[in-house]
């Protein structure tokens, strides 16, 4: 009976140890979202109000952001970047909270927003020639949202 009691506690153990994963690696998905979040409402009123981007680390957030790849029908293209971003917090934040289903619809949402990281990082090394410091943070946290899933997938 002993061994029996052993090996549930020994279970049990193992079963917090690897909640704690998951909720350690939601809740790091929805920190970093928050970045990227911040980053997209900052470029969306910027565009809204009119106002310039100033870049302080690189050159080209204008010839970046007054292209015509910065808008869709007229739209800033970081507003989709916003609402993508609240999407995959919302979804880590219930995946935090023990929400198995979540899991399947945070992949696929970042690994689309991964596959437009890509064509707008394609855009703007060879088609504009210049580079915008804040869409290279949106691309940073893609990058890490994206390492998290394929992470989380192997465990």
């Amino acid at each position: 009976m002993k061994a029996n009691s052993a090996g549930a506690v020994g279970d049990n153990v193992a079963n917090r140890a690897g909640a704690r994963r998951i909720v350690s690696f939601y809740a790091a998905a929805a920190l970093l979202s928050l970045v990227g979040l911040a980053d997209a409402i900052y470029l969306t009123v910027q565009h809204l109000t009119g106002q310039s981007v100033r870049c302080t680390i690189v050159v080209g957030c204008s010839e970046v952001l007054s292209s015509e790849y910065a808008t869709i029908r007229g739209y800033p293209l970081a507003l989709l970047g916003a609402g993508a971003y609240f999407t995959v917090f919302s979804l880590a934040t219930l995946g935090a909270f023990g929400y198995k289903t979540v899991k399947v619809p945070l992949a696929v949402v970042v690994g689309l927003m991964f596959l437009t990281t890509l064509w707008l990082l394609y855009l703007q090394a060879f088609v504009i020639g210049h580079f915008c410091q804040f869409c290279l943070l949106s691309a940073a946290v893609t990058l890490g949202l994206t390492t998290l899933i394929v992470i989380s997938r192997r465990t």
